[in-house]
């Protein structure tokens, strides 16, 4: 991260504070969304100055970040794949498909974002449409029945869309 880019999440993190006028426990996760929404996500840098202006450790703040499944640690991708882990794509396959997702995008685990910035991969309980399993869905495109053969399709076709956007 650029020492401008550093400098910026600060600022944006002082802003959110500033609206707090005494260091409560309980600002901690509207700063944490507000910050994210502006920001992205939460780079250590944000986490460090919310820890130090609620006078929080570290390890609280940053678990807090992580138990919610609303906050992000890195930045999200251009493509949201959302990977149902409910029980009938459990039953389907979707842990093969996550497995699958993991390998081809080379991201070191589920819940990640490629080298690339294109492809964010996220894992929910249950999308809703448990006739089409396993199912995964890419920003808010539904696809059922996916297998590998069929993800290389569709991931190559939001490369293409990138491509011409450029």
């Amino acid at each position: 991260m650029t020492d401008e880019r550093i400098e910026y999440v600060g600022e944006v993190v002082d802003r959110a504070c500033r609206r707090y006028n005494e260091p409560t426990i309980s600002a901690l996760i509207p700063i944490l969304q507000e910050v994210q929404s502006e920001v992205g996500y939460l780079p250590p840098v944000a986490l460090e100055k919310v820890s130090e202006f609620l006078k929080l450790p570290k390890s609280h703040v940053y678990g807090v970040a992580t138990f919610y499944h609303q906050f992000r640690l890195r930045p999200k991708g251009k493509y949201l794949i959302t990977v149902c882990r409910g029980t009938a794509c459990h039953v389907g396959g979707s842990s093969d498909i996550s497995n699958f997702l993991t390998r081809y995008l080379r991201i070191t685990s589920p819940e990640d974002t490629s080298a690339d910035g294109l492809f964010t991969v996220q894992h929910v309980r249950c999308i809703g449409a448990c006739s089409l399993a396993p199912i995964m869905k890419v920003d808010d495109d539904v696809y059922g029945k996916v297998n590998p053969t069929g993800i290389r399709k569709i991931l190559s076709t939001y490369r293409r869309l990138t491509k011409e956007e450029k």
